[in-house]
């Protein structure tokens, strides 16, 4: 059950990578992207497209770009990280009293 947590974790690390990457040398490429971030070409790609289904990123001829809802997930990540690690430390709790 945790595996597929830390799982999802992983590729979200990933796809916040990806975006900050595109955010920092937009308009950029697939290409350019795998390279800078030393990740596989077809791991960039799903990321991008996924980024671009949520509307954190647009396709334009010279590249990616990133959209305003770019900055506002980025600018709340440490909030809503927060609030997840304050529900995986009540689970820890949880499970502690109960050991």
């Amino acid at each position: 059950m945790l595996a597929k947590i830390k799982s999802e974790i992983e590729l979200l690390a990933r796809h916040l990578e990806v975006i900050r990457a595109v955010v920092e040398y937009q308009p950029i490429g697939i290409m350019k992207l795998a390279d800078i971030l030393d990740l596989p070409y077809h791991r960039v790609r799903y990321s991008l497209r996924i980024l671009e289904q949520e509307g954190y990123i647009r396709a334009s001829p010279a590249g990616a770009v990133a959209t305003p809802l770019a900055d506002d997930l980025l600018s709340g990540l440490e909030g809503e990280v927060d609030g997840l690690i304050g529900l995986l430390q009540v689970i820890r709790k949880a499970n502690s009293r109960n050991v």
